[in-house]
């Protein structure tokens, strides 16, 4: 580790920053997802699908209980309400009736699934949420969408979107369906507003990459 002048890592924040650190490295600097605004936008709502909340993410062994915990518990605890569930393999994963499952939908489809749902629920694999300061693409995607993000809690989340102005932030199911139950049409639409200001002003990929300048002294 000693050898390289620097070591670039997806997210981590301190606590992964000073790991390399203590194995030798000379600098780490970590280089977060991001949004792409001319692929995430706002785009018109589709009816198929319209919900309450929507998850997107495909069936994984450090997510799948993170997803029982925070989604499928929110729609037990809501049975009036509409979850959308999309993703590869959840076709044979029990889930309350309240949960529509639509497969694994195109990419492209992607800002209309999230502009059709009321809410949008982003949940971090286990490592991610355990060391904190790792925000998955989706998050940036949802925001850029200017989807109502609803995300799972975890350290460092107040250095990209701010809790309460820009997202709602969840401990577990409980407070997810909270959230869902009491969202108003003025909240939906003014999470959803601040959140895209916020990656567009400081969480594109050119955002990214000029940091990535910086540190080779190129900037």
């Amino acid at each position: 580790m000693p050898r390289y002048d620097r070591v670039f890592t997806q997210g981590g924040g301190d606590p992964v920053v000073l790991a390399y650190r203590d194995l030798g490295a000379r600098e780490c600097v970590p280089i977060y997802s991001a949004v792409d605004p001319d692929v995430h936008q706002p785009v018109e709502a589709q009816q198929r699908f319209d919900c309450d909340l929507v998850l997107v993410d495909d069936r994984l062994p450090d997510l799948e209980r993170r997803v029982e915990s925070f989604f499928l518990r929110a729609a037990d605890l809501l049975p009036d309400k509409r979850f959308l569930l999309s993703g590869e393999g959840w076709g044979d994963r029990p889930r309350p009736s309240n949960v529509r499952y639509v497969g694994s939908v195109a990419p492209k489809e992607h800002n209309a699934l999230r502009c059709s749902a009321r809410s949008v629920l982003d949940i971090s694999r286990e490592g991610m949420a355990r060391f904190g300061f790792a925000p998955a693409p989706r998050l940036f995607e949802a925001a850029g969408a200017g989807a109502c993000l609803i995300t799972d809690a975890w350290e460092g989340i107040e250095l990209f979107l701010e809790p309460g102005r820009e997202c709602l932030v969840a401990q577990d199911g409980l407070e997810v369906a909270e959230a869902v139950l009491c969202l108003t049409d003025d909240g939906v639409r003014e999470l959803g507003q601040a959140a895209r200001r916020r990656v567009l002003a400081e969480h594109t990929y050119a955002h990214r990459a000029l940091r990535v300048e910086q540190a080779l002294g190129l900037g």
